[in-house]
């Protein structure tokens, strides 16, 4: 993955030396194209952003052979090559995916959203109340480590929820009533320590640019160079420990910088965004170094006042929880909180990352990329079995399982996902992309063989030679 290199260093010069249901305002659809600077509302969709999502892909002369390219270095994921098969002229308009989909899926209903709001609290709620009984029966000693830990993964496996209807509030899909979402979506986020516009803002980019070689906000590849690449960094793993522990230890390394270290390492630093708006910050606007395409730049116009708006939000958790450390000692605070953040942030990345990215999902340029072909690449996977009765899928309101028609419209309520899944599942079942492998095993491939891609026809494909057979395994 594209861990820019400035970033990751940065980060991790950082990191040694610190030693350590649903939607916010419903928003009016832009009619018109505006552009990116003169943005002035809250933009949650791709026509808010001002993009024409029914534009042509490209110049229509790309790679006319799908299926027939050369599969050399490609390892196949469970979805065997299926995407890479897929004609750039073949795509349908958005107009056509948008109408395939019951009319109904669009309505956000308000008393429905709170209801699984109210479930997610609860939930949470429980959590920590058993928690804080737990601090004091036990405390928070070095010793009981292994029991804070197995309450941090449950406490924050459950309180993913909310972090989900937070995002949905970012979306406009949680109410019609803008001031409830907004309301109920800053709070949220805010005190999961989520910058709630800048992020709304630059997750809305994410959308528009999905699978983005230049202007993708997340998970962009690197382009392989015979020097000072991750692929390269591989190598060194695959010659000083041979094939198989090198690529374990390469898979480790990768799994802990993504869901350790990927989102803190995201919000300051844009790390894994792509090159053209340079090395951005969810807490400051402006960019931190000089981006290749200015016009492009994330934080736009009346954007920058509003992430100085989250910023209150954020300043207000961090002087509560400071406060809270220093009456009650930092141990109690990163049992009952830090831990199950740690495993929120981790959630997180492990959805995102794996909603875009397999060894044979390939990424496009500007010139062949277009809004329906980068949703129309978006991975549904099966989240609901990650445990015998559903339970994880349901608490974090199926956001894995359906993704596919969350990307293509979000302002899509997670309860009616499922029925537009369907519908495009039916609809268009050709471009429909679901992978069955199993969660764990999904990730580790990526871990192991998401490292940097190369273009082949209009295209970026994951670099893999010599690997297929120990890769597939």
């Amino acid at each position: 993955m594209a861990y820019h290199r400035l970033a990751l260093s940065a980060l991790l010069v950082a990191t040694i030396s610190t030693s350590q249901a649903f939607t916010p305002v419903s928003m009016p659809r832009a009619t018109t194209r505006i552009s990116n600077a003169s943005l002035k509302m809250v933009a949650t969709t791709p026509a808010d952003l001002g993009m024409d999502i029914n534009q042509k892909t490209g110049d229509g002369n790309g790679d006319a052979n799908g299926a027939m390219m050369d599969l050399t270095g490609i390892v196949f994921s469970g979805l065997k090559g299926k995407a890479l098969s897929l004609n750039s002229e073949d795509f349908p308009k958005a107009k056509d995916v948008k109408a395939v989909i019951p009319k109904d899926c669009f309505e956000p209903e308000t008393a429905k959203s709170l209801g699984y709001l109210s479930v997610s609290l609860i939930s949470t709620a429980l959590c920590t109340a058993i928690g804080a009984a737990m601090v004091s029966a036990i405390g928070t000693s070095f010793f009981t480590l292994p029991i804070w830990t197995a309450y941090s993964a449950v406490t924050g496996t459950v309180a993913m929820g909310l972090w989900v209807l937070a995002h949905e509030c970012g979306h406009g899909a949680f109410s019609k009533d803008r001031k409830l979402q907004d309301a109920i979506g800053y709070i949220l986020h805010s005190l999961l320590l989520v910058p709630y516009y800048s992020w709304q803002r630059s997750h809305a980019v994410h959308h528009q640019y999905t699978n983005h070689m230049e202007l993708g906000e997340t998970h962009v590849p690197e382009i392989y160079e015979e020097e000072n690449t991750a692929y390269q960094g591989r190598e060194w793993f695959l010659e000083k420990f041979g094939e198989e522990k090198g690529l374990k230890y390469w898979g480790s390394v990768q799994g802990f910088l993504h869901l350790a270290v990927g989102w803190p390492g995201y919000l300051l630093l844009g790390a894994t965004g792509g090159p053209a708006r340079g090395m951005t910050n969810h807490f400051y606007p402006n960019p931190l170094s000089t981006p290749s395409q200015p016009r492009k730049e994330l934080f736009p116009g009346n954007w920058k006042e509003k992430v100085y708006q989250s910023d209150i939000g954020i300043a207000s958790v961090v002087g509560g929880l400071v406060a809270w450390a220093a009456c009650h000692g930092v141990g109690e605070v990163m049992a009952l909180y830090g831990g199950p953040l740690i495993v929120i942030n981790a959630w997180l990345v492990l959805y995102t990352w794996l909603q875009h990215t397999d060894t044979d999902v390939p990424h496009f340029t500007e010139e062949d990329h277009n809004y329906v072909r980068g949703a129309l690449h978006t991975i549904d996977r099966p989240y609901d079995k990650l445990d015998p009765f559903g339970l994880i899928d349901f608490l974090h309101h199926k956001i894995g399982s359906t993704h596919v028609a969350h990307h293509f419209d979000s302002s899509i309520p997670h309860y009616k996902a499922q029925a537009a899944t369907d519908a495009i599942k039916e609809g268009f079942p050709e471009f429909y992309l679901y992978d069955p492998t199993p969660i764990p095993a999904a990730l580790w491939r990526v871990c192991k063989g998401c490292v940097a891609v190369e273009k082949r026809g209009d295209k970026y494909i994951w670099k893999n030679d010599g690997l297929e057979d120990a890769l597939s395994k």
